[in-house]
């Protein structure tokens, strides 16, 4: 028994040594950004420098966000992307479960006169120009788009919510330490917080958006739908 415990115990020390990783990787990204603001605002809204250029110096910041320290982190263990859902397996349940869960995000936009268009990434400040340049400009810099702010920002939350679920598990199948701590992880990154009944509700239909499709990925064992939401849903209306 105390060979076994002490087994569990090295591993899940590594899982701590892993998140820690994980989170000081995404600090150590935003405290640069947050540092140079002013600048880097100037030079990727500005228009001044080529776009693929101010794609990339965007995508860098945003990479170090979510998706430079899940990287480290998976490399150093020797451990797959595949290993984390990222499989054919159940893909097509996952993502219809995943949309559905994200419907009444949907919904709380339409009441609230959010909703002006869909396009994928619109909110990502180059992709209007991105898409309004030649070919094959506007292909490369719609990949590094859809690569960073979509496949990353998504799998980065199955990622860190599976570790954490790893060293927290719940008897109750409904109770997902990792899906509600990366639930409220969003609403704090992406400033959704309020005190009015508007900010209340939005801030309920984020956390079910996030919650459910990582209850969708536990159940389905395939992230593939996780990754559909940030790259066909988050960023889109």
């Amino acid at each position: 028994v105390n060979v076994r415990n002490k087994v569990l115990s090295i591993e899940q020390k590594k899982i701590q040594s892993d998140l820690w990783t994980i989170a000081l990787i995404s600090f150590a990204a935003l405290a640069i950004y947050m540092l140079l603001q002013n600048r880097i605002v100037v030079l990727i809204k500005g228009g001044s420098i080529n776009i693929l250029l101010r794609v990339l110096i965007g995508a860098v910041f945003q990479f170090g966000l979510a998706g430079l320290g899940i990287s480290v982190v998976l490399i150093y263990r020797k451990e797959s992307f595949l290993d984390y859902g990222l499989n054919k397996k159940g893909w097509i349940k996952s993502i219809a479960f995943c949309f559905i869960c994200f419907v009444p995000h949907i919904i709380f936009m339409q009441l609230t006169n959010q909703i002006t268009g869909y396009l994928p990434f619109q909110s990502v400040w180059t992709t209007k120009d991105v898409l309004s340049g030649n070919f094959p400009v506007n292909i490369i810099g719609m990949l590094i788009t859809g690569a960073v702010w979509g496949f990353f920002e998504g799998f980065n939350y199955v990622v860190i919510s599976d570790k954490i679920n790893s060293l927290y598990s719940s008897t109750n199948k409904w109770l997902n330490w990792g899906a509600i701590i990366c639930s409220v992880m969003c609403i704090l990154i992406h400033g959704v917080i309020g005190i009015t009944l508007e900010s209340i509700i939005e801030m309920v239909t984020v956390f079910t958006a996030i919650y459910g499709m990582l209850m969708v990925k536990q159940f389905t064992g395939n992230a593939w739908g996780c990754v559909f939401v940030f790259i066909f849903l988050w960023n889109a209306f």
